[in-house]
């Protein structure tokens, strides 16, 4: 399986967050599956830090970089289709972190781990929670 880690799931993994469900726990410590990242994804845990809506010590630049090397990941990179697509999709909502995650599991074909539900509605989308 290929599994593109929606933020909070990437957050809860690594924190060992107990609202992570135990089929999401499974599929990404199997060694079978390929894990991705988002750019997105670091950007909006940097923010979440500034925020201080959650905490990352000794602070969030190291601990994304600790995170990097922790959690084998692929680079889901963006692109100039993956912006575009971003605006094309069907969500509920205008928040640009959601649209460009989904837009780059649409991109490259990936499932998309999150409990989001303004996400797991899309029917266009392979999603895993």
């Amino acid at each position: 399986m290929k599994l593109l880690l929606d933020t909070h799931i990437w957050l809860w993994y690594l924190l060992g967050d107990q609202r992570l469900s135990l089929q999401l726990q499974t599929a990404i410590s199997d060694p079978n599956t390929e894990l991705w990242l988002s750019p997105i994804s670091i950007w909006e845990t940097l923010i979440l830090a500034e925020k201080r809506r959650i905490s990352l010590q000794p602070d969030s630049v190291t601990w994304v970089n600790l995170a990097l090397k922790t959690l084998a990941t692929t680079e889901a990179q963006i692109n100039h289709a993956i912006a575009i697509l971003s605006r094309e999709i069907a969500l509920p909502h205008q928040d640009p972190a959601d649209r460009f995650i989904v837009a780059t599991a649409l991109y490259y074909g990936l499932t998309l781990a999150t409990v989001d539900a303004n996400i797991t509605g899309n029917s266009a989308l392979q999603t895993l929670s």
